[in-house]
């Protein structure tokens, strides 16, 4: 079993939010465990039927046990349940787990009735740290790394694994919700997003590929976002108000469904062409992300482009300490012509520290640039 770095703060209810397929109910029940615990499962029509129609049964439920935690699954399906929850928990001293693989719907309004009554934690799929000796470079490459394909041996059936998932997903989260009108776009949008991972929006042209105007497509990424398979990537400025105007990236929350999208699972990924290199730098950002989240750091993530198309992969703004200019590269020998660009831009930063993270095993300095294998560079990110 794969130890998880995430520890849920079992002192107060708590939401644990995750894309499906992360190991909400795994974590859950290997940390709340040794306390008298009832389950709820929304995605059981039975259960969503009955506290849809009776959300009193919750305070009958209440009442008559003595339960630590009330464990209450995919709480987005009943998003008025929160009314009753918020109810117990000022009533009661019963402590309600919460998970969710949408946050869309809690965040038109219900769930600011348990603001700072329920802790919030994200649950991603396993990081390299998390696996230890067991983790494979290429194969989190290839086909990411959410828990289930730890139990997948073979090849061929990671890609259905994969490939169903994505498939699931449409009809689970996307269809059963309603959360777009119309699902042709919607999919056709999926695998445009999943080819543009880590590339500048263009809002005009994916919309025009796909038949709908800007406006739709902006909330197709929010969709995504929304429903945790992703997050935007804001261009560097001082001026938060020009960040948000500035053409973001967008990531993909996992490398495997990523390719499951974009339909290339069965398409080798070599290394040193430039999918194996977009792909490594996909990895690399989603490994900050999530040791960003796991470690409550409050960092902030960016990225620069200039206007002669000189790029920073990613800036790393830590609180109390210089800012981190770090360059990702899938080179197993960084040549020190390949620094020049990173060199440059680091000159107009002021209390700034310039990495370079690749393969290269290789640990120097290079005219100022801390270079490292991507891995041991994280960890000198305090990431």
């Amino acid at each position: 079993m794969v130890n998880r770095s995430l520890k849920l703060n079992k002192s107060n209810s708590l939401f644990l939010f995750g894309a499906r397929g992360t190991g909400k109910t795994t974590l859950i029940n290997a940390q709340l465990s040794g306390g008298r615990v009832f389950k709820i499962d929304l995605l059981k029509e039975e259960d969503e039927e009955l506290y849809r129609r009776e959300p009193a049964q919750l305070s009958k439920l209440v009442d008559s046990n003595r339960y630590d935690w009330i464990v209450i699954d995919e709480i987005q399906k009943l998003p008025k349940l929160l009314d009753r929850i918020h109810y117990e928990i000022e009533r009661s001293s019963v402590r309600f787990a919460l998970t969710g693989s949408s946050a869309r719907k809690l965040k038109r309004g219900a769930a600011n009735l348990l603001a700072g009554r329920a802790f919030t934690h994200h649950l991603f799929p396993f990081t390299a740290q998390e696996m230890g000796k067991r983790f494979s470079l290429e194969s989190a490459l290839r086909f990411g790394s959410l828990p289930k394909l730890e139990s997948i041996r073979d090849e061929e059936s990671k890609c259905d694994y994969l490939n169903n998932y994505v498939s699931t997903y449409l009809a689970e989260e996307i269809v059963a919700e309603q959360i777009v009108r119309k699902i042709p776009p919607f999919r056709d949008f999926l695998k445009i997003a999943a080819q543009a991972n880590g590339t500048l929006i263009n809002y005009s042209k994916i919309g025009g590929d796909i038949g709908v105007d800007d406006k739709t497509v902006h909330s197709y990424f929010d969709i995504l976002e929304d429903t945790l398979i992703g997050f935007h990537l804001r261009p560097f400025h001082r001026s938060i108000r020009k960040r948000q105007r500035a053409a973001p990236k967008f990531y993909l929350f996992d490398t495997g469904v990523r390719r499951a999208l974009e339909k290339s699972l069965r398409v080798p990924l070599e290394p040193g062409t430039y999918a194996y290199g977009k792909a490594f730098e996909h990895r690399v950002i989603l490994e900050a992300f999530w040791a960003n989240s796991y470690g409550k750091l409050d960092y902030e993530f960016s990225y620069l482009r200039t206007k002669d198309d000189a790029e920073i992969d990613l800036i790393i703004e830590r609180p109390g300490m210089p800012t981190a200019l770090v360059e990702i590269k899938s080179s197993a020998r960084i040549d020190s012509r390949e620094l020049r660009p990173l060199l440059a831009l680091a000159k107009d930063f002021k209390n700034s520290e310039a990495f370079c993270l690749s393969l290269d095993p290789r640990e120097r300095k290079e005219d100022g640039i801390t270079c490292m294998p991507w891995q041991r560079g994280l960890r000198e990110l305090g990431l």
